[in-house]
């Protein structure tokens, strides 16, 4: 019987690229010898690569059995690769182009938890359209109480976010939040212990399975999880994270509540602050960076799956998906 041929697809056309090469590379590392691996390419002008060689996407599709999608951010992560396999009927891994396009959109991914009685930071969405940066700070000033987080609505990995304390502060994390879209939610600044989450479908007898949470320590005093905590290992992640009996039961739950409310499939990952007021959702990424020393294969290894299980998890999920 001949081995399933797996295409993994990194790279692409957005400020995550990057990240997305580590992720596809510790696929293709990890996945079992018994599937047929492919190195599938997205340069940073969206053009597809397969053996050093241009590429079709129909001719990529039609040689693989299964997808890894190892993309991040525009393109990968926001429902349009999704969308593009769907129409050709594509066995993928993680979640649909429908619940991928709203969890990329930090607007759209608060409603929907609202909706479920999930507590988010309160935030308000600003656009480059309603003036010069001054004048949408005084906005800010006038709707949020300092001090304030920044955030493109649209994009991972912690790009272009910033927080501030002060008006001058707030005037530099606009500008660099605005670098990377024209659309940004500003939210109100909570203060406390970050916490991430993953979530995997089908594990262990469970339907939807939480794995233990991880405490992040940014390596800033009073910062947060940057890029360069993320991916310069630059934050102390404690894995399992040092909460209670109770905060852990609560950020599993939730972790797993996000999951369905956002209508993810087969893995995700949210991103916690455990404040004084209780636990809120910062936000939730549907295709968590998988390389070794992320907090997803941190908190997966902590319970005895290697990275190898993991992924021949996920092909299983792909491959079972009508």
């Amino acid at each position: 019987m001949a081995n399933i041929r797996v295409g993994v697809l990194r790279g692409g056309p957005s400020s995550e690229y990057d990240v997305s090469l580590r992720t596809g590379a510790s696929v293709l590392e990890h996945l079992p010898e018994r599937y047929d691996r492919t190195d599938i390419l997205i340069d940073r002008d969206g053009k597809w690569h397969m053996h050093g060689l241009p590429v079709s996407p129909d001719r990529v599709f039609a040689r693989h059995d299964v997808i890894v999608n190892a993309l991040h951010g525009v393109y990968g992560e926001d429902g349009k690769i999704q969308q593009m396999m769907d129409s050709r009927g594509v066995r993928y891994g993680g979640s649909g182009a429908l619940a991928s396009a709203i969890t990329m959109n930090k607007q759209l991914a608060k409603r929907h938890l609202a909706q479920a009685g999930i507590r988010t930071p309160h935030g308000v969405v600003f656009t480059r359209s309603m003036g010069e940066t001054p004048t949408i700070a005084h906005a800010v000033y006038k709707k949020i109480a300092p001090g304030w987080f920044v955030k493109p609505v649209s994009g991972g990995s912690s790009i272009g976010v910033g927080r501030a304390n002060t008006f001058p502060e707030l005037l530099i994390a606009l500008d660099v939040a605005f670098s990377q879209s024209d659309q940004i939610i500003v939210e109100e600044l909570l203060r406390g212990r970050e916490a991430t989450c993953g979530v995997l479908e089908d594990f262990r007898g469970q339907g939807v399975y939480a794995t233990p949470p991880v405490e992040i320590i940014s390596s800033a005093k009073g910062g947060f999880y940057s890029y360069e905590d993320k991916y310069c290992n630059e934050a102390r992640v404690i894995c399992p994270g040092n909460f209670t009996g109770k905060e852990k039961e609560d950020l599993e739950n939730i972790a797993k509540q996000v999951h369905v409310a956002l209508g993810l499939s087969h893995y995700s990952r949210t991103d916690f602050i455990i404040n004084k007021r209780g636990i809120f959702v910062l936000e939730t990424n549907s295709l968590p960076c998988l390389s070794e020393a992320a907090s997803f294969s941190q908190a997966l290894s902590s319970i005895g799956c290697s990275h190898a299980q993991f992924l021949h998890h996920l092909v299983g999920l792909a491959l079972a998906k009508k």
